[in-house]
């Protein structure tokens, strides 16, 4: 089977069997920015579109190769935002055969949940936090979900709203935490997040919060995943994010190109979270909505 997560920053594929654990035939990641100048424009541009086609089309291939008879397809938070979604509905049908599913905020956490829990020892209940580029997805739960709320805070959706200079600015940082700061209060007042025994962190801003926490030399999701964090860790690479450039950021052995303009937010959407949560650490997963998509296609 195939599962496709296409996001606000970027679109994965996972081929995988499953049949009765989850097991890894290729997985891949490709920064395409569809969201890019949604949250100003309300409309997905032309060249995000073409971007991701480009991706879709290779990940069609290595489908065709394996041999992937099931395939499901999720786009999230800045297709749901877009007025001109039909055109990128269009070009996914015309490139992979199969129509995307636009997830809602609530499906899109619930995903996020059953990749992310399966396999993990920590201390239930759990406060599952996915950062995306467009918004993040709070789901609170043990064994099954209690509560799910998405908010409109992704890094990439706070870089193009709030963190302007490169470094950003004392006055931008501080507009970004308090819009930061009122969206995960909502949301941990819709669920009841303050009662999570561990902070679960996913997608690609928490890992790479991590792997400089870790000092990594190299992005090593092996090394990553289920790696304890502390906050203090958080908010020292938060800092020191904050008070570097773009080009700075690049020089970081474990920076992706496509993630060094929107780590700042990322970062800080990541520690305003355990602040206003009261959690002292967070447990970074690299299984995510990715490995939630995949779970779902089992019989």
């Amino acid at each position: 089977m195939a599962a496709i997560d296409c996001g606000t920053n970027s679109i994965r594929l996972l081929i995988a069997d499953l049949d009765g654990a989850l097991t890894d035939v290729v997985r891949r990641m490709e920064i395409v920015r569809l969201g890019q100048g949604v949250d100003r424009t309300g409309r997905l541009a032309p060249e995000a579109i073409e971007r991701t086609r480009v991706a879709l089309a290779s990940y069609a291939a290595d489908i065709r190769e394996h041999g992937a008879t099931q395939v499901r397809m999720c786009a999230t938070s800045a297709t749901r935002d877009a007025t001109n979604a039909d055109d990128f509905r269009a070009m996914v049908v015309d490139t992979l055969g199969v129509a995307p599913e636009v997830v809602t905020g609530d499906e899109e956490a619930r995903l996020s949940f059953t990749g992310a829990v399966r396999g993990l020892t920590a201390e239930p209940p759990y406060l599952v936090v996915d950062i995306g580029g467009g918004s993040t997805e709070f789901v609170v739960g043990a064994g099954a979900v209690d509560g799910a709320i998405s908010v409109d805070i992704g890094c990439v959706r706070m870089t193009e709203r709030h963190l302007h200079g490169d470094p950003p600015t004392p006055t931008e940082v501080a507009a970004a935490t308090g819009d930061i700061t009122s969206a995960v209060d909502r949301a941990l007042a819709a669920v009841p997040g303050r009662e999570a025994k561990t902070l679960v962190g996913l997608a690609g801003s928490v890992t790479t919060v991590a792997a400089i926490a870790l000092g990594l030399p190299e992005y090593d999701p092996a090394r990553i995943h289920h790696a304890v964090i502390s906050y203090d860790e958080v908010a020292k690479v938060t800092a020191d994010l904050l008070a570097m450039s773009a080009a700075q950021r690049l020089t970081i052995p474990v920076m992706h190109p496509g993630r060094a303009d929107v780590i700042g937010a990322g970062a800080l959407v990541l520690r305003v979270i355990m602040e206003r949560a009261g959690m002292d650490a967070v447990v970074a997963s690299e299984h995510d909505i990715l490995d939630g998509i995949a779970w779902s296609l089992q019989p």
